[in-house]
This record gives C-alpha cells, sequence and structure tokens, in this order.
C-alpha cells in the first residue's frame, strides 16, 4: 500500500497536510474540551445548592426527630420541621437537576463546536487522501508489469492534460496504437509522475 508519493515535493506535501490535519483535529478536539470544561462550571451553583439543601434537610429532620421526642406537644412540633425539612429536598433537587442540565448542555455545545471542523476532515481531506492511496497503490503494481505499463499509458491519454500529451508526441494517439514502447513508457512515466510515482 502506497501511503505517501515516491517524488519528494508530492511526498512533502502529503506529509504536510496529513500533520496539518492532525494539528487542525488536534487543537478543535482541545477546544471543545475547553468549552465543556467552562460550560461545566455554570454547574458550580447547582452544586452549592443541592449541598446545601441536602445538609439542610438532614439538620431539619434530625431537629423534627428530636423535638418529636418532646412529651404532650412533640407531634405537634415536629411538622412545621418536616415541612422544611420537605423544601430542602426539593432545593436539593432543583440544584442535581440544574447540574445535570448543565451537564448535558456542554456535551451538547462541545459536540457542535467539533461537527464542522471533524466533517471537513471525514467528508473533505479524508475521501481524496484514500482515493489517491488506492490509486497509487494500484499504479505501484501496474508499473512493473509489461501489460501494466500500457494500462497506465492508456489513463494517461484519457486523464492527463493535452499540452503535457502534446509534449510527448504531436499525435501521440496514434504512437500510442501503432505500440511505439518508447512513446508507451512516455505515456506511463506521465501518469507516475502525476501521481507522484517514480516511473520504475
Amino acid at each position: 500500500m502506497k501511503i505517501y508519493a515516491d517524488r519528494f515535493p508530492v511526498a512533502t506535501r502529503q506529509l504536510l497536510t496529513d500533520l496539518l490535519v492532525v494539528v487542525w483535529v488536534y487543537l478543535w478536539i482541545r477546544g471543545a474540551m475547553w468549552l465543556h470544561d467552562l460550560v461545566q462550571k455554570l454547574a458550580l451553583p447547582g452544586q452549592k445548592l443541592e449541598g446545601a439543601g441536602g445538609g439542610l434537610a438532614e439538620n431539619l429532620a434530625d431537629a423534627s426527630g428530636k423535638v418529636g421526642r418532646v412529651p404532650v406537644v412533640g407531634d405537634d412540633l415536629t411538622a412545621p420541621f418536616e415541612k422544611a425539612a420537605g423544601a430542602a429536598r426539593t432545593l436539593a433537587d432543583a440544584g442535581r437537576d440544574q447540574q445535570e442540565l448543565i451537564g448535558e448542555l456542554a456535551l451538547v455545545l462541545a459536540l457542535a463546536v467539533l461537527v464542522f471542523p471533524l466533517g471537513l476532515v471525514l467528508f473533505g481531506w479524508l475521501p481524496l487522501r484514500v482515493r489517491w492511496i488506492r490509486r497509487a497503490t494500484a499504479a505501484a503494481h501496474l508499473r512493473s508489469a509489461p501489460a501494466g505499463r500500457d494500462l497506465l499509458a492508456l489513463r494517461a491519454l484519457a486523464n492527463q492534460p493535452l499540452r503535457k500529451l502534446a509534449r510527448i508526441d504531436p499525435d501521440v494517439v496514434r504512437a500510442w496504437r501503432q505500440g511505439d514502447d518508447a512513446i508507451v513508457d512516455d505515456l506511463a512515466a506521465l501518469e507516475l509522475r502525476g501521481l507522484g510515482l517514480r516511473n520504475g
């Protein structure tokens, strides 16, 4: 499998592009993580509310238990403490709900930030890179086979710009049809060069 070209300028360009893509993805992931952490800080009031509400509910429930042991009026005195403990539990639940909501928001925002840059990589750069790898791998296998050189020459006739074909021979198609080995070799070399591969 050919991952990089044989020729220096093409291979260098591919390597630099790959490195830039890795840095691009890394920076966007770091940015998304930073945004996630920043939004998560909004959950701090919810944590304090949950802690305060939970602590208050425990203290009020404990006080209710102690007041309930007072003879004769204990049962009457526990009702306000129990109501206050219930209200404190509601506060703690609200703090917990707020934390969950902030956590979900942080995750959604971080993913939303990643959609576009990762989409560019997955649907823009990656298909082009895979296509080149497949074409270069096939061309590298063909270049050593005698019939493969004919196929590469035919591909050059179909894909290469007309000005490049005219430089090989003004009537390059006629020469190719007649099986001129030099023209076939030149056309195959042109196709390989277009992919950044060496001739042999």
